[in-house]
C-alpha cells in the first residue's frame, strides 16, 4: 500500500534580525567606549590642599618612580637628552607654562634636574601636579594633634 507523503516546506532560520542585533549592539558599544588619548604612565602623585585645576593644556613632564622623564610619547633617562626635546616644546611652555607631573616616590633630584633644566631653557611658569586630599581625610588630618 502506498500512502500519499505530504509536501513539508523546508526549514529556514531567518538570519536578519540576529544580524541587526549584533550590528546595533557593536554601534552601543562603540559610541559609548571612551578611549583614553595618554599613554598610562603608574604615577602616584602627591597630595595637595591648596591645589586647583588647569585652566589650559600646557606642556606636560612626567618624571617617573626611577628617576627617568617622559614628554610627549618620549621617554629619556638622561637631563641632555630631556633638555634638547624640551627646547623643541620652549616657545610652548613659555606661552602655557609647564607641568611637572612627579612620581611620589620619585627623587627629589630628578625633580629639581627637571626643573632646573626648564629653568635654563627660560620657562618661568612652571607647576607641580597634584591630586586633591579627599575631604575625609582632611578631616583626619584636622582632628590629630
Amino acid at each position: 500500500m502506498k500512502f500519499p507523503r505530504t509536501h513539508r516546506e523546508p526549514v529556514e532560520v531567518n538570519l536578519t534580525p540576529l544580524i541587526d542585533v549584533v550590528f546595533l549592539l557593536l554601534i552601543f558599544f562603540m559610541v559609548s567606549t571612551t578611549f583614553e588619548t595618554r599613554q598610562a604612565l603608574e604615577l602616584s602623585l602627591p597630595t595637595s590642599e591648596s591645589g586647583a585645576p588647569l585652566e589650559q593644556s600646557p606642556v606636560t613632564l612626567s618624571v617617573t618612580q626611577a628617576g627617568d622623564y617622559r614628554l610627549g610619547e618620549q621617554t629619556f633617562t638622561t637631563t641632555r637628552t630631556l633638555r634638547e626635546a624640551l627646547a623643541e616644546r620652549a616657545d610652548s611652555a613659555r606661552e602655557h607654562g609647564l607641568v611637572i607631573e612627579a612620581d611620589a616616590q620619585a627623587t627629589h633630584a630628578a625633580v629639581v634636574s627637571a626643573l632646573d633644566q626648564a629653568a635654563a631653557l627660560g620657562i618661568v611658569r612652571v607647576r607641580i601636579a597634584t591630586r586633591a586630599i579627599p575631604a575625609s581625610d582632611i578631616s583626619k588630618q584636622a582632628e590629630t594633634p
